[in-house]
């Protein structure tokens, strides 16, 4: 009889191992990065328990590699005054792609997540990858060669696609309306051309990144994002940690994704006589101008159009008064080009629908925005996924597997 070993079971790592100075220096910028007006050694050492020589010992190595940098003095009564750090924001990088069947967007951001360069094209039909994914690659040096940034401040590129993925090998398997990309291995292929370490994330998942990073939801530990484009999902952040699942397909709406897709809303429109046909679509990039079209008659006014806008609202708000309540978050995010065309409108009915769910407010507020980074954002969460991965605190690293 063969005995089998149980799983030895995951411990945490002491104080007194390497890795943990690295874990400590994380800690730190992170609470610097999050406090705009800065924080003091002082404030440091209270935000996050470490004692005041390693607090000291880590702000000097991280203002001694250009990351963090004095910003002032903080006076807090008779005794000497305290001094403030911040982050450098232009003292590292990192690029963002988002690959989306409509449009693909490529970002260069700095420690901050702004953007401070950007390059976006109509993705390319026919399905030829190893083509578009050349075309991607050429657009990264670019973007950072005319930036005028050492590529030894780039830490790396992030790439945000539709799902499902496999994250682990790096592939896109075979996401809706992207034909030919069937378990291609982008994340490789991208790392290979440009030379910049790589990593690929659902595109809503980035966005969940995004907006931990530099967006609505930075003081908030438990997220929802609604992400609403060629198609639609929902990202999620539970007590600080962004929930990716098994595969890294977390979020994933299946088959209710379609009555949220920007093809359905205007083959609705067309249906209904508010658009014509030669809206008809034939591709995402023509969904897109449809509904562009679509949304000039439902700000004016027209029933018919507003109806289908409505329409969308409640079959989103219920979603997401189910997804807040079983995940009991504080706070909702809406974001993603097709939500930036219509996003008064839907605001307004899903604002509503939130404030009267019996369930989402039982025992405490939960705050319901549009993203503030605009239509771009989850490609900015492609660069803030590298950002996230080499800068913050990662509590996995602490785990004895």
């Amino acid at each position: 009889m063969t005995t089998v070993k149980p799983e030895k079971p995951a411990i945490r790592r002491g104080t007194n191992l390497p890795r943990m100075a690295d874990f400590n220096e994380s800690v730190i910028l992170d609470a610097i990065r999050r406090h705009a007006d800065g924080l003091s050694r002082v404030e440091l050492a209270q935000a996050t328990g470490l004692s005041a020589q390693t607090v000291s010992n880590i702000t000097r190595r991280l203002l001694d590699q250009g990351v963090a940098r004095e910003s002032g003095k903080q006076h807090t009564g008779s005794g000497k005054p305290r001094t403030l750090l911040e982050v450098v924001p232009s003292s590292r990088y990192a690029v963002g792609i988002h690959l989306d069947p409509a449009v693909i967007t490529t970002v260069l951001v700095d420690l901050a997540g702004t953007v401070v360069a950007r390059r976006s094209r109509q993705t390319p039909s026919g399905g030829d990858t190893d083509r578009t994914t050349a075309d991607m690659a050429a657009s990264v040096s670019a973007l950072v060669a005319e930036s005028g940034i050492d590529d030894a401040r780039v830490l790396g590129l992030g790439i945000a696609a539709p799902g499902p993925i496999d994250a682990e090998a790096g592939w896109v398997v075979d996401p809706p309306e992207l034909p030919g990309w069937g378990r291609y291995p982008l994340r490789d292929r991208l790392s290979e051309a440009t030379g910049f370490p790589a990593l690929l994330d659902k595109d809503v998942t980035a966005a969940v990144v995004a907006e931990r990073w530099a967006g609505a939801a930075t003081d908030s530990r438990n997220l929802l994002f609604f992400y609403l484009g060629t198609g639609s999902g929902m990202g999620l952040a539970v007590e600080d940690t962004v929930l990716r699942g098994v595969s890294g397909n977390a979020g994933e709406v299946g088959g209710l994704g379609a009555s949220f897709s920007a093809r359905t809303l205007v083959d609705e429109a067309i249906a209904l006589g508010v658009l014509g046909t030669e809206y008809t679509c034939l591709d995402p990039a023509d969904a897109q101008r449809g509904l562009e079209r679509l949304a000039a008659p439902a700000a004016a006014g027209d029933v018919p159009a507003d109806g289908i806008i409505e329409r969308l609202a409640i079959r989103i708000g219920r979603g997401v008064c189910a997804a807040a309540t079983l995940l009991d978050v504080d706070t909702v995010v809406f974001g993603g080009p097709v939500w930036q065309l219509l996003s008064d409108r839907l605001l307004t009915t899903i604002e509503s629908m939130v404030a009267r769910s019996p369930f989402v407010r039982p025992t405490h507020p939960t705050t319901v925005t549009s993203t503030t980074l605009g239509e771009n954002v989850a490609a900015i969460g492609a660069a803030a996924l590298v950002l996230d991965r080499t800068l913050s605190a990662q509590p996995r690293s602490l785990l004895l597997v």
